[in-house]
């Protein structure tokens, strides 16, 4: 292990020899024990393998800008429960001071993610797309395909999940709510509404709530 993780665990986590850590090269995950600690440098012997932890269920998050501190937690949360890709969106009531800035938190964005995957003992990272129109990502999407809505017709989520799917795309909206374009771009495209129930959620929170739905439903 080498520059700033190496820099992290050896000066601001003290690593010592002897001591245990869990390795992941993005394949396999391993039990390894330090070996020798230098400035940008830490050195391992591989222990034991440990069994990485990757949900059946291959979903991916299309996930409108929100406040940053709320969009972030939504992320690390996404990232423990499981899923394979994250598409921020620049909704059409998502915040322009907020779509401005997101390019220069990609790579915060990216770090919480790692931090997320090492967490949760997930072997690989999720990937994280580029901001994008929701129409494009609609267009994009593959496999069984649901947006969260407050319309009447939106259906319990549990109740239009098909047990054999294997990939999912789950659409949540900013706090102001789709707009009727995205509505209509999501329909074509085959998106079906769902609802979580009668009480109004947050962005963050109706991340956590729908992707263990899903995962409960599908996983």
């Amino acid at each position: 292990m080498e520059r700033d993780a190496a820099h992290h665990l050896g000066r601001v986590l003290r690593a010592e020899p002897g001591q245990l850590y869990e390795l992941s090269d993005g394949k396999a995950a391993w039990l390894a024990r330090v070996e020798s600690v230098s400035r940008d440098r830490v050195e391992f012997a591989l222990v034991e393998p440990i069994a990485g932890r990757e949900p059946s269920l291959q979903s991916t998050l299309l996930l409108a800008l929100v406040k940053f501190d709320s969009f972030e937690w939504a992320l690390e949360k996404a990232t423990e429960l499981g899923v394979r890709a994250i598409v921020p969106l620049a909704a059409g009531r998502s915040e322009k001071a907020l779509l401005n800035a997101s390019e220069k938190r990609a790579e915060r964005w990216r770090k919480i993610l790692l931090e997320a995957a090492q967490q949760s003992r997930r072997v690989s990272l999720p990937e994280l797309k580029q901001l994008a129109k929701p129409a494009n990502a609609f267009r994009d999407a593959d496999g069984f395909k649901v947006m969260l809505s407050e319309r009447p017709e939106a259906r319990p989520l549990k109740e239009i999940a098909p047990r054999e799917a294997r990939l999912a795309v789950l659409a949540i909206g900013p706090e102001g709510g789709w707009t009727d374009e995205e509505f209509a771009a999501a329909a074509k495209w085959g998106f079906q509404q769902a609802s979580l129930g009668q009480l109004i959620l947050r962005t963050e929170t109706a991340v956590v709530s729908a992707l263990s739905n899903l995962n409960y439903a599908l996983g």
